[in-house]
């Protein structure tokens, strides 16, 4: 996984590796930034609580960007060591377009990450895309940032946990007709289902739905089983259930 920190936030970052959990093992995680900038600071605790490798890229000219060819030159080199099966690229830049059609040039595939005004291109280029935003204020039950807490907040009472907005129509119909296009054999790759989602219903997102990934989404939804199995039981699956396969899509 290749992070470009200057377009990422680090309240993102929890989200962000449950999701490209479900493709495998990470077995490399970098985030490029200028360190020095004070404006950084913030990722200090995520990085260590998630064992995340910052790379330090200078910004040698205003208004050039730096982080991207350092991340882009370093993806080349990972690539030639042959011991990957797959990249995530996590930025909402159109700088990495040719660098996610290069990688599945050589047969790897490519999951990016980015915000929901990431680049239509750069959507595309990648085998699946999974939009991932920082939460806003009224988001319902958001993520919390990757920060030690104070005393202060350990102590307070805990308020009631917000109560899941209901899913519309459109949005569950939307969820069945991927899971059903993605089914093989009775089951669905959460992966697949999110693949089919970015190619076929770009804007269609789990967070402004109100729930933080693709996942809790399906099992709020109830039209589907959810499974895990794989290493670590990081694979996930689903199933149409029964019922609603047979009213709903006969």
């Amino acid at each position: 996984m290749l992070i470009d920190g200057d377009n990422v936030s680090p309240k993102i970052v929890t989200d962000l590796l449950a999701e490209a959990g479900a493709y495998g093992t990470l077995g490399v995680k970098r985030i490029y930034a200028d360190w020095t900038r004070p404006d950084n600071d913030s990722w200090k605790a995520c990085l260590l609580e998630h064992s995340i490798q910052p790379i330090q890229q200078f910004a040698y000219t205003v208004g050039k960007n730096a982080t991207d060819s350092a991340m882009i030159i370093d993806a080349m080199d990972l690539l030639y060591t042959r011991r990957f099966s797959g990249f995530c690229l996590v930025s909402s830049d159109s700088d990495f377009v040719r660098l996610a059609v290069r990688i599945r040039e050589d047969g790897l595939s490519v999951h990016g990450f980015g915000a929901p005004k990431t680049p239509r291109p750069f959507v595309t280029a990648c085998d699946t895309f999974h939009y991932i935003d920082a939460p806003s204020a009224n988001a319902v039950a958001p993520a919390q940032p990757c920060a030690q807490k104070s005393a202060a907040s350990t102590n307070a009472v805990k308020a009631p946990p917000a109560q899941k907005p209901a899913i519309n129509s459109k949005a569950i119909e939307t969820l069945a007709k991927a899971i059903h296009a993605s089914t093989k054999n009775g089951q669905a790759t959460l992966s697949a289902v999110g693949s089919h989602l970015s190619q076929n219903a770009p804007h269609f997102n789990s967070k402004k739905l109100g729930y933080s990934n693709l996942t809790t989404l399906v099992k709020a939804s109830g039209i589907a089983d959810v499974t895990y199995g794989g290493k670590n039981s990081t694979v996930v699956s689903v199933s149409l259930k029964s019922d609603y396969a047979v009213r709903k899509l006969a």
